[in-house]
């Protein structure tokens, strides 16, 4: 069973200024307490494109997932590595996210997919972001009967710290017009 949801926000402020705040978003230490369930992000590679212009980068994300304690004992930990790979395009300006786990795979799999466009009706001073998720418990035995119910758990989870990206990132946001107008907090 997979259990998937998408949501889609609309950021009243400008593709640049967006994306800018997405690579912010985790490394800005005043956030650390709302997104407290990501613990570490490095950057693995990052390349420019010469031909096309697009930018490719992977960093990897340790994140804390606690879940119910039953689970935790069959899983035995409650921390785990994700990839994120993204495209970002300039000259279509596009920017891309995919985030998958590359830990607890023989038990869960979660694939988060973002996208940051030009809002298409303000495309100078608004972007929309879509954001779909999936989530799958394998099939095991101790889990079986529990898998939908440990997916829902999840899915909520997800929910609620998609909740917390978008108000770190509408704070960097607000913070980088400012700087941009030459004023400081």
């Amino acid at each position: 069973m997979v259990k998937a949801y998408a949501q889609e926000h609309v950021y009243k402020h400008p593709w640049e200024i967006v994306t800018s705040a997405s690579w912010r978003k985790f490394a800005d230490p005043e956030n650390k307490r709302t997104l407290s369930h990501v613990l570490d992000v490095d950057t693995l590679n990052h390349k420019l494109d010469a031909e096309s212009g697009k930018l490719y980068t992977t960093r990897a994300i340790t994140i804390h997932a606690p879940g119910p304690w039953f689970v935790r004992k069959i899983v035995g930990q409650d921390i785990c590595h994700c990839v994120e790979s993204t495209v970002v395009d300039g000259q279509s300006r596009s920017m891309q996210l995919t985030t998958r786990n590359i830990s607890l795979q023989k038990f869960i799999e979660v694939e988060e997919r973002i996208r940051y466009d030009p809002h298409p009706d303000n495309p100078r001073g608004w972007t929309m972001c879509k954001q779909e998720t999936s989530i799958r418990i394998k099939p095991l035995s101790a889990l079986a009967s529990m898998a939908e119910k440990v997916e829902q758990r999840c899915a909520e989870r997800f929910l609620q710290n998609s909740v917390k990206g978008r108000e770190v990132m509408e704070r960097i946001c607000k913070y980088l017009e400012s700087e941009s107008r030459g004023i400081t907090f």
